[in-house]
């Protein structure tokens, strides 16, 4: 199973929000995944094949095939380890239980993926809207333009993606989470939430492929210097 990731985190987090690929493109390449809109426009959720985007205010709708994407995670949906949850009061206990699967099937070096299907007592999420820039960085962008909310007693869908720590910068260490309502009509980055029960479908990726930017002025940024804090801040937020 191959992950396809747009650019580098590290590029974003140092304001390189241009398009890569396309949304019709990125499809090509996985049913399920997560990611951003050129010029950082919202917040990407791709389930079953169709990519979806939440704005500033939590409202969701499909991305039109055309929409710029400047990075993005997505895989296929294949079959994986399943099993039931039930009463997680908050996303560090999800996040506990989610890496406690990984480490029993010896895969804490590996990348994986996750969908949980359920009800949800709440959901705390961000989202933000667009903000043209060249060497702006994204925490700053984010101060500016990101807004946070709630949903309360909603089912719907979390996409669940896992980088291992030696790949900071490529991606965030750790678990990055996005959430589309089961009506697909709200979403956003989760930063906390409660689950009353939900399905989860695990799987493994031993292998990934990276679409860098083929533009020259990629190559005027200094990846190096993005801070592991800043990129855990921007791609982990904590809602502030």
């Amino acid at each position: 199973m191959k992950m396809f990731q747009v650019s580098t985190l590290q590029a974003l987090a140092l304001g390189y929000s241009r398009s890569v690929v396309t949304v019709r493109q990125l499809l090509e390449h996985g049913s399920i995944g997560l990611g951003t809109f050129e010029d950082v426009n919202g917040e990407m959720i791709v389930v079953d094949g169709q990519c979806f985007r939440a704005t500033e205010d939590g409202t969701a709708y499909e991305a039109a095939p055309d929409m710029g994407v400047p990075f993005a995670s997505v895989a296929s949906a294949d079959a994986g380890l399943e099993f039931d949850i039930e009463k997680i009061g908050d996303i560090e206990k999800l996040k506990e239980i989610l890496t406690l699967k990984i480490e029993e099937d010896f895969g804490l070096n590996s990348m994986h993926i996750a969908r949980i299907d359920g009800s949800f007592g709440i959901v705390r999420a961000r989202s933000e809207s667009a903000y043209r820039s060249h060497h702006v960085d994204l925490k700053d962008i984010l101060s500016k333009t990101q807004r946070d909310f709630a949903f309360e007693n909603i089912s719907g869908s979390l996409v669940c993606i896992y980088y291992p720590d030696y790949m900071d910068g490529i991606n965030a260490p750790g678990w990055h989470i996005h959430f589309l309502s089961e009506d697909k009509t709200k979403g956003g980055h989760v930063f906390d939430l409660s689950i009353s029960e939900a399905q989860v479908m695990l799987s493994k990726i031993n292998e990934i492929e990276i679409q860098l930017p083929s533009e020259p002025a990629f190559d005027t940024y200094s990846l190096k210097q993005a801070s592991g804090d800043d990129i855990k801040k921007v791609e982990q937020g904590d809602g502030r």
